[in-house]
């Protein structure tokens, strides 16, 4: 496999870890940075949600974490919204890192698609057989 047309470059939020689902997924062929490998560790523990949202919207980077929880956060929503970002969330917290990389790869053609489709904002709930848009209002 190879990083898909139209797909941009990913951002990894620290939720994915460091080494094991980042290393996978280059594995995979996916062009990538991690948040440490960005802004260095241990600084990378200190980086707020809304300033790491506001360089990927920046840079164009779509992100890939498990925080699905970030659309309730007013400050991080309002990051999304204002720097057009393109979020992917692992909708389960407990995921060993083989089925984080599972889940992102095997649908990986569909995430392309979205980000082909749409600029953004939009933050999508990544299952196993599927994605799935959630809303960025709040409810």
């Amino acid at each position: 496999m190879s990083h898909p047309d139209g797909l941009p470059d990913l951002f990894l939020d620290r939720s994915l870890g460091r080494i094991k689902v980042p290393q996978a997924l280059r594995d995979a062929g996916l062009r990538l940075v991690t948040l440490a490998e960005h802004y260095g560790v241990p600084a990378d523990e200190e980086v707020a949600d809304e300033e790491w949202l506001t360089l990927a919207g920046s840079e164009g980077w779509v992100v890939f974490m498990k925080d699905t929880r970030i659309r309730y956060n007013p400050a991080e929503r309002a990051a999304v919204l204002r720097h057009s970002v393109r979020c992917f969330c692992l909708t389960s917290q407990s995921l060993p890192a083989d089925e984080m990389v599972r889940r992102f790869v095997d649908q990986i053609e569909t995430i392309a698609a979205a980000c082909r489709d749409d600029p953004g904002p939009f933050i999508y709930a990544v299952h196993a057989q599927r994605i799935e848009r959630l809303r960025l209002d709040p409810e």
